[in-house]
């Protein structure tokens, strides 16, 4: 047969509010400012490489003119690599949050 449940006690209560203060206190405050700058990073880490090969590809057609358009070529390859920039800063920043939990959640046990 089920055990019927138990209500915590008072001082359970109490113990457990307190845990989740002292782990709030433990992990670090992140300003609005921060959240600006991965943003920011986010970003220019998709900026930077779309200009560069727009650049290089613009370049390539003025010195080798021809067929090809490498200036759109580039264009799409320097976004795609920024898009996959950008992925990785942000599994980066996520792989960092969910560790920070699993130390939390094993600290309490």
């Amino acid at each position: 047969m089920a055990e019927p449940l138990q209500k915590p006690s008072i001082g359970g209560k109490i113990g457990e509010k307190e845990d989740r203060k002292l782990r709030a206190q433990r992990l670090p405050v992140r300003s609005v400012w921060a959240g600006f700058g991965f943003f920011g990073l986010i970003g220019w880490s998709v900026v930077a490489p779309t200009l560069v090969g727009a650049a290089l590809g613009r370049w390539i057609d003025r010195a080798y003119p021809g067929e090809r358009n490498w200036t759109l070529a580039l264009l799409v390859a320097g976004l795609t690599l920024g898009c996959l920039n950008a992925w990785h800063w942000v599994e980066k920043e996520h792989r960092a949050i969910r560790k920070d939990q699993e130390e939390d959640l094993s600290d309490d046990k």
